[in-house]
């Protein structure tokens, strides 16, 4: 088996975050030698090296130590037996965590490197698609930073924080918040269906005017709000509908579960983070 260099990147759990980065470090011409994996189920090996050519480790092992950076991509509630046997070898690298809940004063105390790069990622990074919150420990060089970019540009849109504690927040609105927004499509296509359209034509109706609306907010200077105001007639139909909202306490409803996401964040650090 060919040796790994001094620039290869380990990845701590193989699976589906880890697996996005590492197709885009293959598409981008990253040889399967200077890609490290530890991964301790059999089927995510051989996925690993039936979809990428990695031939990925059952548990920690030397080869770790040529690693320039190091990313853990594991359960939050598996990190501390999973950075245990890893430690001998990886306190050289900087390290970077897709962990939910896992602060960076753990991760220099299991890994031994105060270098340590925080990102909160999303799920639509599955297909290139998502934003990551990301934070960077004062040890962490331009450089090293530079390398992160690279790393999670495949995966969509990058925006950095200045303190740790925001990246709660980063947790509560766009790592989380895909599932908000699969709430709001699960119940138009309900509506869909009790106006009497069938389940097909609600999710076409409701995913066309979910990518719609984003791609006009997007492109637009305008905020959102005056984008609605826009839209609504006072007395029409989409007046009506703002209207049941407003009576429903729609909006608040979201800010509080928002929120609640915020708090829970918050929590899983002091939970797992010690």
């Amino acid at each position: 088996m060919t040796t790994a260099s001094s620039s290869a990147i380990a990845f701590i759990g193989g699976g589906n975050m880890a697996s996005a980065l590492i197709g885009g470090l293959r598409r981008s011409g990253v040889a399967a030698a200077d890609i490290i994996v530890v991964e301790p189920w059999a089927e995510q090996r051989e996925r690993l090296r039936r979809e990428f050519e990695i031939v990925a480790h059952e548990q920690a092992t030397p080869a770790l130590a040529a690693a320039r950076l190091v990313v853990w991509a594991v359960k939050p509630q598996l990190f501390q037996e999973a950075a245990a046997p890893c430690r001998a070898h990886v306190a050289g690298a900087a390290q970077l965590s897709v962990m939910a809940g896992i602060r960076s004063d753990a991760i220099v105390r299991a890994s031994g490197s105060e270098r340590v790069v925080r990102a909160m990622p999303n799920t639509p990074a599955l297909i290139g698609q998502g934003i990551a919150g990301l934070y960077a420990r004062p040890e962490v060089g331009a450089q090293e930073r530079a390398g992160v970019e690279t790393l999670l540009a495949p995966t969509g849109r990058l925006l950095w924080v200045d303190r740790e504690a925001d990246l709660d927040a980063v947790t509560a609105l766009s790592a989380s918040g895909p599932a908000y927004v699969f709430l709001f499509l699960e119940a138009f296509i309900e509506a869909a269906r009790d106006m009497g359209l069938s389940a097909e034509q609600g999710r076409a109706l409701a995913l066309g005017t979910f990518a719609g609306a984003t791609a006009l907010a997007e492109q637009s200077p305008e905020p959102p709000a005056v984008l609605r105001e826009r839209v609504t007639s006072k007395g029409g139909t989409t007046h009506a509908a703002l209207s049941a909202m407003q009576a429903d306490g729609v909006r608040e409803a979201i800010v509080r579960a928002v929120r609640a996401a915020q708090r829970r964040a918050a929590e899983l650090g002091d939970e797992f983070g010690r």
